[in-house]
């Protein structure tokens, strides 16, 4: 048995997620981390709200409330919206929880005594009228490489180059919109260029990295890496445990990185096994995969590993990073102040979460971005979903309910159409199964629809209709086939759509829960003659002819009723 841990990016508690956070970081993982299971694998899967850092202070500045306030109710609310996706968290924690606090000041204490870490003065925006310096986002201007004229102070949000406060043109204080001065303070550094060799060690001779992964990284250590500043003067985070560092926070982004150990921590903690998470993180056979957005690549691929190796333990190094490209939605990018996108909570009002999981892995950006369009849900959900794998369970359920009184027939002697089916089915698991690992989800779905496509024409060739009035026992064979592969989808759907697949296990009155199956047991013909069925229901609706015409109302009538908490801008 294996162990791994599944990493999904933790989304910033500065909104509610949208469909490119839930198919980046959200679902993607989860897919993953529900094959391993059914695979029999150790699988501990992670993440939280990242709830540290400068925009939540400007927020919470903005609003006279504290930051805890803002981010105590959009935890609990993307908490719950979470499960309502079905999504398989072995614990989904936050950046503000006392193990995360600890772990993250011994760790950088660590960096520092094995000399990762030093300070030096630095010259920053200091705002004269607030009496405060200006980190990261308490300072915008233009971007010094697009010319975008509200660029922030650690990132340009048009063109995406990571900044310093300093990088900015014609800078201003987002609190007063008065220009800084620069002025001198004390900061602590991550010595990054010390670990280059390493790191350029690490990404070229990775075996598994894609080539996005790759390309991002070595443009990095080509244009040289350099010390990163691990302080800031903000209030709202993570105490830095330096000498002469009061007053001084950790960058939201190194602490937030170390909360995939801290999660793994805090989950055996939780189970009364404080020990055990060193099974994942220092232990040389497991394996950790990480799922981002592909602007989070160097993060991921390069600091991370940098802190890793600088502590002087073992830490498992990136086993896999799989950072999808852009999800663009109707051709454009998402933006919640120009009504563009669909959201997590819109979502759920309007249509159900198997709906989005599969219909966002078909759409998922793998190589390329990619464009959500209404038109390729309805596509999806009506041809590939309904006409496609719902029927054929619809038709081979209701066929063994009808002419064999609801239980499976005993099959005869194989003819040569079953015979390649029996194969068909022997194959689908390892074929979908090494997708999966491939990181390739988007195909490992299309292979699903395959398999329930072979499906129907097995039975479009087999004819059972007519045969069960000529020729009883190869109808018998045929629906005995047919069954198994009904079987044999509801475990193969699970990691794609977990209550769909749940709700076919019970149609088929199969013991337990399809979550608890194995994942090799769908290449099996386990499913016994006299096995008595449910009556059949439909697994999916079909949407209606005037989809396409009437999705925009319906979503702006869910977002007048929706009632949220807090929204950060």
């Amino acid at each position: 048995m294996g162990k791994w841990v599944i990493c999904g990016a933790w989304p910033y508690v500065n909104a509610i997620p949208h469909l490119g956070t839930l198919i980046a970081c959200v679902v993607s993982p989860d897919v993953l981390a529900r094959y391993l299971r059914l695979k029999g694998e150790e699988v501990v899967f992670v993440s939280g709200s990242d709830e540290h850092g400068t925009p939540i202070e400007v927020e919470a500045r903005r609003r006279n409330i504290s930051p805890k306030v803002l981010t105590d109710e959009l935890h609990n609310y993307v908490v719950e919206l979470f499960k309502k996706f079905g999504i398989s968290y072995d614990n989904y924690t936050r950046t503000e929880n006392p193990v995360h606090i600890d772990f993250v000041r011994k760790f950088f204490m660590k960096l520092y005594e094995n000399g990762y870490v030093y300070e030096k003065n630095v010259s920053l925006p200091y705002c004269e009228n607030c009496k405060t310096f200006l980190p990261d986002r308490f300072v915008e201007g233009k971007c010094p490489y697009c010319g975008y004229p509200s660029a922030r102070g650690d990132q340009c949000d048009n063109c995406g180059r990571l900044l310093d406060p300093l990088d900015l043109i014609d800078p201003y204080c987002v609190f007063c919109k008065s220009p800084p001065i620069i002025k001198s303070t004390k900061h602590w550094f991550f010595d990054l260029p010390k670990l280059t060799s390493r790191l350029a060690e690490f990404v070229e001779n990775h075996p598994r990295f894609p080539d996005n992964v790759k390309n991002y990284c070595k443009s990095w250590l080509k244009e040289g890496l350099k010390a990163r500043s691990v302080t800031r003067d903000n209030e709202w985070g993570i105490p830095a445990p330096f000498p002469g560092a009061e007053g001084k926070t950790i960058y939201v982004w190194f602490e937030a990185l170390l909360g995939y150990l801290s999660a793994t921590l805090q989950y055996f903690i939780n189970q009364g096994e404080p020990d055990r998470w060193k099974e994942f993180w220092l232990n040389s056979d497991a394996r950790t995969v990480y799922f981002i957005g592909k602007d989070n690549i160097p993060f991921h691929a390069i600091i991370l590993p940098a802190m890793l190796i600088a502590s002087g333990e073992n830490y498992v190094l990136p086993w896999q990073i799989s950072a999808i490209e852009y999800l663009m939605f109707e051709g454009q990018a998402f933006s919640k102040s120009r009504g563009i996108g669909v959201w997590l909570d819109e979502a759920l009002e309007l249509f159900e979460a198997d709906y989005w999981r599969f219909a966002l892995i078909m759409m998922r950006p793998e190589v390329r971005d990619l464009n959500f369009t209404w038109k390729d849900f309805y596509r999806i959900v009506n041809a590939e979903l309904n006409d496609n794998l719902g029927n054929f369970v619809h038709r081979t359920l209701t066929f063994i309910y009808r002419y064999f009184k609801a239980k499976v027939p005993e099959p005869a002697e194989f003819d040569v159409e079953d015979e390649d089916f029996v194969k068909k089915i022997e194959r689908a698991p390892s074929k979908i199964g090494g997708l999966i690992m491939n990181m390739r989800l988007k195909l490992a779905a299309e292979a699903l629809l395959e398999f329930s496509r072979q499906g129907n024409q097995y039975i479009n060739v087999k004819e059972p209709w007519r045969k069960i009035k000529v020729n009883l026992k190869d109808a018998s064979t045929t629906l005995w086939l047919a069954a198994n592969a009904v079987k044999s989808l509801a475990i193969l759907m699970e990691p794609f759509m977990p209550f769909t697949a749940e709700k076919l296990w019970s149609l088929l009155k199969l013991e337990g829960s399809v979550h608890d199956s194995r994942w090799d047991y769908a290449a099996k013909l386990t499913l016994k003659p006299g096995h008595e069925i449910a009556k059949p229901k439909l697994l999916f609706k079909k949407l209606p002819d005037d989809f396409l015409n009437r999705i925009n109302a319906e979503l702006n009538e869910v977002r007048k009723k929706i009632k949220r908490p807090f929204i950060i801008s």
